[in-house]
Parts: structure tokens; C-alpha cells; sequence
């Protein structure tokens, strides 16, 4: 009756290993070496120990945002991407992909231009 538990064992203790052992590894080999450039401030602009309760600036959420934006502009691309064989195969969906696909863009692109003209993009 154990072993029929036994591969769920060896599966748990693998999953521990390839979690724990590169951070152990990393504990171990890395060099401890701090340094005033390496404790500097870094992306969000606030010092890396300071009161955790402290207020960030709106911007920061801003531009989280807007990357998030870019990152689902450029997921939305992959469908049609994959179906870009099949579209051109097709004479009679050719003109239609491409023309589905110029739409999408456009729209992506007045959008980021309104962005760009507002300063949604300019870090102060």
C-alpha cells in the first residue's frame, strides 16, 4: 500500500530540491559584497531601506501601468500570429487579416499617441 505513495514522495522532495537548492546555492557562492551603488535607489526612486509606509508617487503606478498595456497590446498580436499561415494561405481571408490587423494597430497607436501627447510617458 506505501508504495503506491512512494512517486508522490519523490515528486514532493524533487519540487523542494529545484525550489530550495539554487537559493542555497545562491546563499553560498554569491558574493556579500554591499556597496553604496548597490544600496542606491533603484526603479521607484525611493532609498532601498527606508519606512515601508512611506507614499510613492502616483507616476511609478502610472508607468506600471502603462507597461502592463504595452505587455497585453503585444499578447493580444500572438493569436493572429499564429494563425498567420493560414490566413495568407486563403485567398479570400488574405485582405481581411491584413486589413483586421492594420485596424488593431492603428487603434493600439492613436492610443499611444494620446498617451505620449498628455506626457503619460515623461518621468520628471
Amino acid at each position: 500500500m506505501l508504495e503506491n505513495y512512494f512517486p508522490i514522495l519523490m515528486f514532493i522532495l524533487v519540487g523542494l530540491a529545484i525550489g530550495i537548492l539554487p537559493v542555497c546555492m545562491g546563499w553560498f557562492i554569491a558574493p556579500h559584497k554591499p556597496d553604496a551603488q548597490k544600496l542606491s535607489a533603484y526603479e521607484c526612486g525611493f532609498e532601498a531601506f527606508e519606512d515601508a509606509r512611506m507614499k510613492f508617487d502616483v507616476r511609478y503606478y502610472l508607468i506600471a501601468i502603462i507597461f502592463i498595456l504595452f505587455d497585453l497590446e503585444i499578447a493580444f498580436l500572438f493569436p493572429w500570429g499564429a494563425v498567420f499561415k493560414d490566413i495568407v494561405a486563403s485567398d479570400s481571408f488574405k485582405f481581411f487579416g491584413f486589413l483586421e490587423v492594420v485596424v488593431f494597430l492603428s487603434i493600439i497607436l492613436v492610443g499611444d499617441a494620446y498617451a505620449w501627447a498628455k506626457g503619460a510617458l515623461d518621468w520628471e
